[in-house]
Formats: structure tokens, sequence, C-alpha cells
């Protein structure tokens, strides 16, 4: 059976088991992150690679999100799971940019609180459902629910902690796809119409990386640039850049939301990122 047939039985069920359950109240929503983006803001990243409570925990106070770096690190799941559990409330969103759209693996980041993945070199549309499928659960995808510390961390003392955190989270995950090849590149406009995903990102150095255009202002690299940034605009879906002077001094610089890095929000400097270093990968 696809896939899709399967989601669709698999929907029909749940709904109609869910017209007999207790009605649950809404939740105020929770990824701050994703409420600014709705709001019009644009939005800056603090990066993490090393497993350090302390200096994430100050870093995370200063800006929108947090930036897990998994792809490009050797943080494991249980460093990120120590960081996130030592300052659960601090003002940037966890989030991760992961190594693969695995089941397992986009389970563990939800599971440890995680309120967004981030999937590097997305080419094809089945690697964004993917990543979709096993961020959010039924009917929108097909995470399981487990006994990871994500409840108690997005509903601390609470007696329903776990069904308030699963019937709410789906509105508060963030999916972020990441085009850095010139296949994703082809793929793009597909690519951004995938339901539940969020925001497509720019993944500048890369893209210069995988298409040989390492001069970012040659016209072949904004070419790229430029249909990513017109597909992902007509999808609805939110703009991002991994460059985070995408945010001013160029006339789409208002279309980009989403960027890694960039200025504190008030004007804190991180000790552990050199001056004038910006996006990455």
């Amino acid at each position: 059976m696809k896939f899709e047939t399967f989601k669709a039985a698999g929907c029909t069920l749940l709904a109609a088991t869910m017209v007999s359950a207790p009605a649950i109240a809404q939740e105020k929503p929770y990824n701050t992150v994703k409420q600014k983006l709705l709001d019009g803001k644009q939005v800056f990243s603090v990066t993490i690679s090393k497993p350090d409570p302390q200096a994430y925990c100050e870093a995370a106070k200063h800006y929108d999100y947090t930036w897990f770096e998994m792809q490009h690190s050797t943080l494991t799941w249980a460093d990120i799971e120590k960081m996130v559990a030592t300052c659960p409330h601090v003002a940037a969103t966890p989030m991760v940019r992961i190594h693969d759209e695995l089941e397992s693996s986009i389970q563990h980041a939800t599971d440890i609180g995680l309120l967004g993945v981030i999937m590097p070199t997305v080419d094809t549309v089945e690697k964004a459902q993917a990543t979709v499928r096993y961020a959010k659960y039924p009917p929108e995808g097909r995470r399981s629910m487990g006994a990871g510390q994500a409840a108690r961390i997005w509903f601390p003392d609470k007696p329903d902690a776990t069904m308030k955190y699963r019937m709410s989270v789906n509105d508060n995950m963030l999916v972020v796809v990441m085009i850095e090849t010139p296949i994703g590149v082809e793929h793009v406009t597909e690519i951004a119409n995938v339901p539940g995903v969020d925001a497509v990102m720019v993944a500048n150095t890369d893209l210069g990386n995988f298409s040989g255009f390492f001069d970012h202002n040659a016209a072949p690299y904004q070419a790229m640039v430029k249909r990513i940034h017109d597909a992902v605009l007509h999808s609805g879906k939110f703009l991002g850049a991994t460059d985070p002077s995408y945010a001013k001094g160029r006339p789409d610089s208002a279309d980009y939301r989403f960027l890694q890095n960039g200025p504190a929000n008030d004007g804190w400097v991180n000790p552990n990122r050199p001056a004038g270093r910006g996006g990455s990968q």
C-alpha cells in the first residue's frame, strides 16, 4: 500500500476516533520563533556545536532560536537533551539541523523537546515529505508517542502534560528544509509546496560548493538564489538563508525571514563566535 493511501485511511480513522474523544482546550502557542515568523518578523539563531549547557543557556537568552548543529558536529542526542533540560524556557526556541531524515533521528529530536527540525541537502520531494512525516503526530504525520522529556519541558507540573503536548505540538513544530544543490534548485517548486514544510532556506555556502559557483555575486549563483526565492514566496512558505547578511542591504532582504546566526536581539556579543563570522552551510 502506498504511503499516501495509508495516510488517508489513517486520517479517516483518527478523525472518527477524535469525534468521541474528550475535548482538550486549545493551548497558547509556545514556539516563539514560529509566532514571530507569523507576525512578519525576521528571526536569527545562535549556533550551538559543543556540549556546554552553561554557554548554551547564556547565549540562548539573546536570540530568537537555537540552531543545534548535528550535521557538522559530534553533538549527541544526550548532549542536546541535557542542554534543553538545563534551561527549558530560555528565549531562543530550540531547533536542530539534523543529519538525516530517518524516523529514528527525528523521533529523538522531537522526544527531547526540540520544536524545529532543519533538514539539509533536500533534493527531492520525498526527503521533504519524510521530514514532515516523522516530525508531526497523526493525522498530519506519523510520529510515534514516546516517553521523552518533551511534555515535561513544555507542560511542566501538569498532570495531563502528555496529552496537552500531544494535542498542541503539531501547531508548534517548525519544519525547515535547505536547498543546497543544483538538483534541489531544479525541484524547489515541488519541495516548497510539500504540505507541512514551513520554511525553505538558501544554503549559501553549499549552494556554491555543489554548483561550483564560489563567487556568490556571480550571475549564475544569483540566478539559483532567485529561483529559490521566487518558488518559496509563491508557495506561501517562509524564506530563509544561512548567510545572515541577506537580512539587509538587498532589494529582496525583507523577504528573507529565517536566518542562521546574525545579530543578537539585544546587542550581546557571543564570546564563542568570532566577530565578523557569518552564516554556515
